[in-house]
């Protein structure tokens, strides 16, 4: 089997048993594509089943002389070892040459958020007198009130508003479902933009009636939109973070946490399958931290 064919294999597996978002795929097979192109182009040619230990050797040393950054690399080994857990499950190779590829390590990112003021400056740089305000007001509420993923958010139906109880059905990453409570800001602007704008559409395009969000044509609006909103009302804010849809879920964490709410509460809402990758909000209060350590230690409570 060429390695086309095993990739392609491979892409569908993900995509399929894994229900895997096809973002997520994308980055999967750029990274295996660009393990598949460094043999492929040796002199004789290796195929993925001939591939032992010191090959793997060789593309980590091709990786690190291209100055990719040891968070490229990890998650270039990741999607690599994935591929060859693929290929043992298909029975296309007997052993794993990549089980003791080591990942460097890599110190976890700190996100970046934006203050409460600073998210009341993003919005108060929207017009509102344009069409499009209102919508645009709805999304940054809906970003940062109910902390989601910019994919999730384009994907918002209508139908999965639960108005009466407060609470909106969020389709996230594999397909998983959770509920997420509406505030009362977000709410708020939702319906005015639903009832004053969305509402007023000429045309809207087949399969986008139950999509909430919309661009002037009719159209379910493009992340590529979203990113270019909120670029443009970072710059008009003067604010000088670098800020994206994922900002706004970060700020939402954070301010969650900040304010004292339960970490499995905010695992719960941001959809996180670990524990561990919401906790990388707690280092960004020190007062969380001690206040923790305060309330629970038993020394502490003696």
């Amino acid at each position: 089997m060429s390695w086309k064919t095993a990739i392609s294999g491979y892409k569908n597996y993900l995509l399929l048993e894994r229900s895997l978002s096809k973002n997520t795929v994308d980055g999967y097979i750029r990274d295996v594509k660009k393990f598949c192109d460094f043999f492929s182009n040796k002199i004789p040619q290796k195929m993925y089943n001939s591939i032992d230990s010191d090959d793997f050797q060789g593309f980590l040393s091709f990786l690190h002389d291209e100055k990719i950054s040891a968070r490229s690399q990890s998650r270039a080994i990741s999607s690599i070892k994935s591929f060859y857990k693929y290929l043992l499950l298909e029975k296309l190779i007997s052993s794993n040459p990549s089980e003791l590829i080591e990942t460097p390590k890599i110190g976890r990112k700190l996100p970046e958020f934006l203050t409460i003021e600073e998210i009341d400056e993003l919005i108060a740089a929207i017009d509102r007198s344009k069409p499009d305000g209102e919508r645009n007001v709805a999304i940054i509420e809906v970003l940062y009130g109910c902390g989601l993923r910019v994919s999730e958010l384009i994907n918002l139906s209508i139908s999965e508003i639960y108005w009466d109880e407060g609470f909106v059905r969020i389709i996230g990453k594999g397909d998983k479902q959770r509920l997420v409570p509406l505030g009362s800001v977000a709410t708020k602007h939702l319906k005015i933009y639903l009832e004053t704008i969305r509402n007023k559409h000429k045309k809207i395009e087949s399969g986008c009636e139950d999509i909430v969000f919309l661009n002037k044509l009719g159209n379910k609006i493009s992340r590529v939109m979203i990113f270019k909103i909120i670029k443009n009302l970072t710059s008009k804010s003067g604010i000088k973070k670098t800020v994206s849809p994922h900002t706004l879920r970060h700020s939402f964490a954070t301010h969650l946490v900040e304010g004292g709410a339960d970490l499995r509460a905010v695992q719960e809402m941001l959809g996180h399958e670990s524990i561990t990758t919401t906790e990388v909000y707690t280092h960004l209060d020190r007062n969380y931290l001690r206040q923790t350590i305060l309330d629970h230690h038993p020394l502490e409570r003696k």
